[in-house]
């Protein structure tokens, strides 16, 4: 269907026109639990007025088929009015009134209707997943997140089933003509988009609570909850400790915001194939059910879990309540949620790591967005639905949420807190735009924030900061510092302008104490504006062992460390005391090691020398995943093998030496299963775990630990197609298959990657979570063995966009590009064979879609940096981040 790119014109020109009020929306998935029944009947009533009678106006609708419309009681020309996704709808009246019955059909790639059958039991699951806009795809609806409306949904289904929508269940009432069937009829909701409605549907596992609150003036607010997940998965579901996370941010968030949850009950579901974290349909929240831990997890995996709840939380408030105009503001729901996530994990749970694994792990995400020739401004240009399916990315997300807190350090969070409410009292149940956030923060903190809106939501690209340090010896002796020079390079990538931003940032003084502890002796709060500063406060005071710039992380920057603090770092990492500035210099190195300022084997060699004593499981884990992609990516390929030896030798060392049962034990495992995947040194060990002749004390290794065990002996060639097929047979389970066909794809066989690639470009059969699993088995290869389909990648990307929905089409081009590549003797990354081949498709095909271009252009970037980085030599001078 060409005309599924909603463009923004567009949806501003019928915004201008037509007003939604309502929607009545029937679905019957009685027919769901046969495979072979590829749809369901949907019907949607909308009432809407226009402020122009006799003017014209579309639907969208993404249908197998359309049935009937009816617009002001007369029964339209199906053939006439139906165009691809759309459906023509003239001669308006002031108000109107339109039916659409059509069969929608149910999917398998987590867009619109998605439909599971549990491997475990059989069983069919369903639920909805619309943003940004696939709501189009299970009922027809004007598709636009301004044009909001109160809905009613009935579902008719099984009679065992457990339905949910956004609204309460009203009734449910036994078809006549059906024994085995019900209709559930759901509450009408408050005004809200087609993007965030919801409806769940299937025999899935229901746990109920609730939750209360008496605000100062005694009015009372009752929350019924609830919590789904699948039958099969019921045994793992730890639901006291999901409702007791869920009245904490519920608690926090009323206080916080001072505007009580406005959409009733608040149920979670934990659902199978999701392509997000989670989505936050309100009253409706979904969530993957990879949160829903089946074999060990680690404390950071249960903090996380608690991040993400908390983030779709706070877009009850930012993104529910009051909603972005149109996709260029998404950063106005998205980039609030998730500092707000991370504010409710710090001042409403138990964890106090919460900024540290930000620090380490959401910036870091930022950060790599950020330079790639891809990048953009936080407030981005988004003209289609096509870049705002793109745009939810490190930038809005992370980025964005940094920016916050920066803005937070910058105004107060007390004129932060009052902006906030002020704004929802403003907007509620409307749609909004940056200046309508800014006139409320502004009145709020009494700063005209205009200029700083521009420099920091309005630019794009990273500001690098680091101290220019003079030291002068005293009388006794001991160093002094002279004069300390804070530099800030911030370049536009996009522009190519240097666009020094505004930074409130703390410097820290670190030196050793009498234990050789490494602990702050003094810090020094500063604004920086331009590219340069003298940080007056500074001069004088001793040399310290090592001069942290941003301190505790207040500002978005990286930071490169001078000498005298680089070596500090390098020689005395772990013994650092605060678990913040020691992800903060963990971060200073990876990004060193990513720029090409050094060999990357520093930072495996730092990571083998000081991990074993990170305390902090978050932060170990992201070291150990930034050291094995330092190891395979950027290490020249002669050194390799010999690293590669040496780090699976320290990791075996560790796993043995660590506590029993600790999540340090299991983060030294999953790397070791990792590593193994290209080192046969280990190959033994990993036999002997699976078949229990080889016992770590303490380590659980269960069906998540066995599969990546697997999963790095096929890579090998060291597992046989029997022997998975064994283990999937004692693991039937949705995450056994999945490992199971990443496995098998893992194979370095060449007829094995020919059929991952079939099955994977040209075959419909495989799921989403099946595709991606598949297409990680595939490229687990040298180089050699995928050679072969390097220009079949090239050949098959229009038709892969054409035809496959842009999820899936999505991660076609984006998991197949043939980035397992060494610079080899090329010499210049600029020459090597898939760079250039890349530079050449990017030529031939300028009118490509903007979306498609975006992923393979940011897919070379990544390449041409692990190249870049592949050419440092260990007495390296700094290359262009």
């Amino acid at each position: 269907m060409p005309n599924q790119n909603l463009q923004r014109s567009e949806a501003a020109e019928r915004s201008a026109l037509i007003t939604t009020h309502s929607y009545d929306v029937s679905l019957d998935v009685r027919g769901a639990p046969d495979p072979d029944t590829a749809g369901y009947t949907s019907r949607s009533t909308i009432a809407f007025s226009a402020a122009q009678p006799g003017a014209s106006t579309f639907l969208d609708f993404i249908a197998g088929d359309v049935h009937s419309v009816v617009l002001n009681g007369a029964e339209l020309a199906v053939p006439e009015v139906v165009d691809g996704a759309r459906i023509r709808l003239d001669d308006l009246q002031a108000e109107n009134r339109v039916t659409v019955t059509g069969t929608a059909l149910y999917s398998s790639s987590g867009e619109g209707m998605h439909r599971f059958f549990d491997p475990a039991d059989g069983q069919c699951y369903l639920y909805t997943q619309y943003e940004p806009a696939d709501a189009r795809r299970v009922f027809a609806n004007f598709e636009q997140p301004d044009l909001k409306a109160r809905f009613t949904f009935s579902v008719t289904a099984p009679a065992g089933w457990e339905v949910a929508s956004n609204g309460a269940e009203a009734a449910r009432l036994p078809l006549a003509d059906d024994a085995g069937a019900c209709r559930w009829d759901f509450q009408p909701t408050l005004p809200m988009s087609t993007y965030i409605t919801s409806v769940l549907a299937g025999p899935y596992f229901k746990a109920e609570d609730h939750w209360s609150r008496t605000d100062d003036g005694g009015a009372r607010l009752d929350v019924p909850l609830a919590l789904y997940c699948r039958a099969s998965m019921a045994p793992s579901f730890d639901a006291a400790e999901l409702f007791r996370l869920t009245k904490q941010g519920l608690e926090f968030f009323n206080g916080l915001f001072d505007y009580p949850y406005p959409w009733g009950k608040y149920d979670q579901a934990f659902v199978p194939e999701y392509n997000l974290g989670a989505m936050e349909n309100p009253g409706l929240v979904t969530f993957t059910e990879n949160y829903v831990f089946t074999s060990r997890a680690a404390d950071s995996q249960y903090q996380g879990r608690a991040n993400t709840l908390l983030h779709e939380m706070a877009h009850m408030w930012f993104g529910d309540l009051v909603t972005m105009q149109w996709w260029d503001d998404l950063w106005l729901k998205e980039s609030f949620a998730d500092y707000m996530g991370t504010l409710g994990v710090d001042r409403a749970t138990d964890w106090d790591t919460a900024w540290v694994n930000f620090a380490n792990n959401r910036k870091g995400w930022a950060y790599v967005q950020d330079q790639l020739p891809t990048t953009h401004p936080i407030v981005a240009d988004i003209p289609d639905l096509e870049a705002a399916k793109q745009n939810f990315d490190g930038i809005t997300y992370a980025k964005g949420a940094s920016v916050l807190k920066q803005l937070v350090a910058y105004v107060g969070f007390d004129a932060f807190t009052a902006g906030s409410r002020q704004y929802f009292r403003d907007h509620e149940y409307g749609n909004t735009t940056l200046a309508d956030l800014l006139d409320a923060l502004s009145a709020a903190s009494g700063r005209d924030l205009a200029t700083w809106a521009r420099q920091w939501l309005q630019t794009s690209g990273i500001s690098t900061l680091h101290a220019e340090v003079e030291p002068a010896a005293a009388a006794d002796g001991q160093a002094v510092l002279e004069r300390v020079t804070l530099l800030q390079d911030a370049a536009d990538p996009v522009t190519g302008r240097q666009e020094p931003r505004p930074h409130r940032l703390r410097l820290g003084l670190y030196n050793f104490d009498g234990t050789g502890a490494l602990v702050r002796t003094d810090s020094v709060e500063t604004d920086l504006s331009g590219e340069a500063q003298d940080i007056e406060a500074l001069s004088g005071k001793a040399r310290p062992a090592l001069l942290l710039v941003n301190d505790d992380d207040l500002s978005y920057a990286k930071v490169r460390l001078d000498p005298v603090s680089e070596a500090t770092v390098r020689s005395s990492l772990d013994r650092i005391s605060d678990p913040m500035a020691r992800a903060l210099c963990w971060s200073a190195l990876w990004n060193s090691a990513r720029d090409g300022m050094g060999p990357a084997s520093q930072y495996v060699d730092a990571v083998l020398r000081f991990a074993s004593a990170e305390s902090g499981i978050g932060v170990l884990l992201n070291i150990l995943g930034n050291a094995t992609t330092a190891l395979e990516q950027y290490v020249p390929a002669g050194e390799r093998d010999a690293l590669r030896k040496t780090f699976a030798e320290g990791v075996v060392r560790e796993l043995h030496a660590a506590e029993a049962g600790s999540d340090q034990q299991l983060a030294w495992a999953r790397t070791l299963a990792t590593v193994s995947r290209t080192e046969d040194s280990t190959a033994a060990l990993l036999r002997g775990l699976l078949d229990g002749s080889e016992r770590v004390p303490g380590l659980a290794v269960d069906a998540e630990l066995r599969w990546s065990l697997w999963h790095a002996l096929a890579a090998r060639g060291l597992a046989t197609e029997q022997e998975l097929d064994a283990e999937l047979a004692r693991d039937t389970t949705a995450s056994g298959r999945a490992g199971h066909a990443t496995a098998l794809a893992a194979r370095p066989e060449a007829a094995v990657k020919a059929a991952a690639w079939d099955a994977a470009v040209r075959g419909r059969e495989l799921s989403n979570q099946l595709l991606s699993a598949t297409i990680a088995g595939f490229n687990t290869a040298p180089e050699e063995l995928l050679d072969p389909f390097v220009e079949p990648y090239f050949a098959c990307l229009e038709s892969v966009w054409a035809e496959r929905s842009i999820e899936i089409a999505s991660r076609i081009v984006r998991g197949l590009y043939p980035a397992v590549r060494d610079l080899g003797t090329a010499g210049n990354p600029e020459d090597h064979p898939v760079v250039a081949r890349t530079d050449r498709w990017l030529a031939e095909h300028p009118d490509a879609p903007r979306a498609l271009r975006r992923i393979v252009i940011e897919q070379r970037s990544h390449l041409h940096r692990s190249l870049t980085a592949q050419a440092v030599p260990v007495k390296a001078a700094s290359v262009a981040p």
